[in-house]
């Protein structure tokens, strides 16, 4: 784990385009949706949204973002904890435990008392302290459970 360092494109903005093109490549929505929302977080004033990768050297193993509003009903929450991802190979490694902290402590450093996840996935965000709220509704007509961690 000494190797791996994550790092925050609005801060490392040389990152740009590797952070786009990672979660274009990792994420199936529409490209312009990162690559508007990942060039603008390099300018943002409001300090979201913020996208961070986590590095093993200069490769990328994983990622994900804090953002307003993660495509849900719930309008009425934020932060949210978004488009975590890492390595296939990489996985098992618990470094999405590491990303899910990181998460927590930006979170926190940026003053937010709580940090908001969906996602479809049963048992895993409980065993790194996350506690199930309820349900949203996203605009391509699924729902996802909504997850809550205070920071």
């Amino acid at each position: 784990m000494s190797d791996i360092r994550i790092i925050c494109v609005t801060e490392s903005p040389e990152y740009l385009e590797k952070a786009v093109k990672y979660n274009c490549k990792n994420w199936p929505l529409d490209d312009n949706i990162y690559i508007d929302c990942i060039k603008n977080s390099i300018d943002t004033e409001g300090g979201l949204p913020r996208w961070y990768l986590m590095l093993r050297g200069d490769e990328i193993i994983g990622s994900y973002g804090l953002i307003m509003n993660d495509f849900i009903s719930r309008q009425d929450l934020w932060p949210w904890f978004a488009a975590l991802y890492v390595e296939e190979s990489e996985r098992g490694n618990r470094l999405g435990g590491v990303l899910l902290e990181h998460g927590k402590k930006e979170a926190a450093r940026l003053g937010y008392s709580k940090l908001y996840l969906c996602t479809d996935h049963v048992n895993l965000y409980e065993k790194y302290g996350w506690r199930k709220i309820g349900v949203g509704f996203h605009p391509w007509h699924e729902s996802s459970s909504i997850y809550m961690i205070e920071t």
